[in-house]
């Protein structure tokens, strides 16, 4: 997806939660081990909610913000989901599912960080700061989560 607008931005991001939501269920179906399982199916589950969350970003932004054009995006590094395939964790350990979600919400949030110092109107600084907020937030409940579920 060619990233031109912050309407883009966020359109690609809920994309990319929709992906790994999407991989993630399927491989659940797949592995083997119980407790990697678990995790597929809750992170799965947890996916759709921040593709849902993102989405409502998406109605509810402000249209100045969302219609603003991006040039520093293009010289980030793009992002995408690890998974290649929608059975992408099927044979990964708990602890490796563990770490390259954590990777992938690390790579955005990186990305909204470097974005908020560069944007060019309030109402687009405002944007990021919230989605970044929101994928902080979200990371956080998500390790606590999987703490407590490397303790069962």
């Amino acid at each position: 997806m060619e990233i031109k607008t912050f309407e883009d931005l966020i359109e690609w991001t809920r994309q990319l939660h929709a992906y790994l939501s999407r991989c993630l269920k399927e491989s659940a179906k797949l592995n083997n081990d119980e407790r990697a399982s678990a995790l597929l199916d809750y992170l799965a589950g947890h996916e759709a909610l921040m593709e849902r969350a993102v989405t409502e970003f998406e109605k509810q932004a402000d249209p100045k913000a969302m219609h603003t054009r991006m040039y520093d995006y293009l010289n980030h590094k793009p992002i995408r989901a690890s998974a290649d395939s929608y059975t992408h964790y099927a044979s990964m350990s708990f602890t490796d599912i563990a770490k390259e979600v954590f990777h992938f919400h690390d790579q955005v949030m990186d990305l909204y960080d470097s974005l908020i110092g560069k944007a060019e109107i309030p109402e687009a600084k405002s944007l990021l700061e919230d989605l970044l907020a929101l994928e902080e937030h979200e990371a956080m409940r998500l390790a606590s989560q999987i703490g407590r579920m490397e303790d069962l």
